[in-house]
């Protein structure tokens, strides 16, 4: 892979001769290499994905000096979603290509999808709305959204529940896949008979399944 232009030098997870490349983005508080998004990584590569993870010019600014930052702007994000898709499509055989993330890092890929052209994306922890402010939503793209688009989603997320999101026009790309007890991060209460380790395997075999489908031949 050629040396990354957008943000900290990138991780990568799976086989080099992995016939789909999943480029994963961060959330909006937490970066590449947290244990969310190392767990997500390690467990999509044991199904024969090539997983590649980077920052947000913000995130990677933070891994330098150490001070915390809002996120930048929707177009710098977009912007770092179309560089980095360029440099790993441009990579020795990356064979197809699908984006995604965790919260903003997949609401973002969601909003890129269509434009990248890229196979599929899938998003885990879909930031809806604010917490608190159903009413602010985000979701006017994805009543159009054409690319074949997975989310995961908690049942008790406070970014969006069950009762919520059915009262929202999804594109017909847009599949739904509840997380039973899961919070924000697929956490489930404490002495609940399902565990965050079961909602995190679910939510791992779940999108494996989903890029299998949607693999070009």
């Amino acid at each position: 892979m050629p040396p990354a232009r957008y943000g900290a030098a990138r991780l990568t997870d799976g086989p080099a001769t992995a016939p789909l490349t999943l480029i994963l983005a961060h959330g909006a508080g937490a970066p590449m290499d947290s244990p969310f998004m190392t767990a997500l990584a390690a467990g999509i590569a044991r199904h024969g994905v090539r997983v590649v993870r980077f920052e947000f010019p913000y995130m990677a600014a933070v891994r330098r000096d150490g001070r915390r930052r809002p996120p930048d702007r929707a177009p710098v994000l977009l912007d770092a979603w179309k560089g980095v898709v360029a440099d790993v499509s441009a990579a020795a055989d990356p064979g197809a290509v699908a984006i995604g993330g965790k919260s903003l890092g997949g609401r973002i890929a969601s909003m890129a999808a269509d434009d990248l052209g890229v196979l599929a994306c899938v998003c885990f922890g879909y930031p809806f709305h604010p917490p608190g402010r159903p009413e602010n939503t985000r979701t006017a793209h994805l009543a159009t959204l054409c690319t074949p688009t997975l989310i995961l989603q908690g049942t008790r997320d406070p970014f969006g529940t069950p009762e919520e999101v059915a009262g929202y026009t999804l594109s017909a790309a847009v599949r739904l896949h509840w997380l039973e007890a899961g919070d924000h991060g697929f956490a489930t209460p404490a002495r609940h008979p399902r565990t965050s380790e079961d909602n995190m395997t679910e939510a791992i075999a779940a999108a494996a399944a989903f890029l299998a489908t949607t693999r070009r031949p």
